[in-house]
């Protein structure tokens, strides 16, 4: 019979490959493995871990410090995940807030759009030197292109996302850019 699994489900079974870590490890490792495109709260990791296990996908370890419980991947679970990963994905769904936002631009007071432009475009900055930061640290530990792929992936929607800040119109651009035209 196969297990039938969700996107989180799958992913925290493809993190437990590397060994067993209790939810608040794999919380953690989730944000900095898929954060850049995929979320996970807290209560989905437990909820998932839990319904896993119940399953026999996970095996539950011994209690450790702090009440953290390891989660140890089967071969139940090992052959789910495999399952998993080999379907096709599901359609991209996009939710950005700043687009929604800026579908009603002409409804935000001037000030508060330039300063939430700029608020966004520091973020984006930051996760693309985050990333190549991270790039160049993986490539100079052995680690090949093809398992850095989504770490390519990230940096070039970054790149794009950035363009995009650079040809707003503008009256929604920072100060030092509007005089700089």
């Amino acid at each position: 019979m196969v297990e039938r699994l969700n996107a989180t489900a799958g992913a925290l079974l493809g993190l437990l490959r590397n060994g067993p870590r209790s939810g608040y490890d794999l919380v953690a490792e989730a944000e900095i493995v898929i954060g850049g495109f995929w979320t996970i709260t807290r209560s989905q990791v437990y909820r998932e871990l839990a319904d896993l296990a119940d399953r026999g996908l996970l095996k539950r370890g011994k209690l450790g410090p702090r009440d953290r419980q390891p989660f140890e991947l089967t071969p139940k679970g090992r052959a789910a995940f495999g399952d998993w990963v080999n379907t096709a994905p599901e359609p991209e769904n996009l939710r950005i807030p700043l687009l929604l936002r800026l579908t009603f631009a002409d409804a935000i007071d001037p000030e508060q759009l330039r300063q939430t432009i700029v608020r966004h475009r520091a973020v984006h900055a930051q996760r693309l030197e985050r990333y190549r930061s991270l790039d160049r640290e993986l490539k100079s530990g052995g680690v090949p292109d093809d398992q850095r792929i989504t770490l390519a992936y990230g940096i070039s929607y970054e790149t794009a996302v950035l363009g995009w800040f650079d040809q707003l119109p503008d009256r929604m651009s920072p100060p030092e850019r509007s005089a700089e035209t």
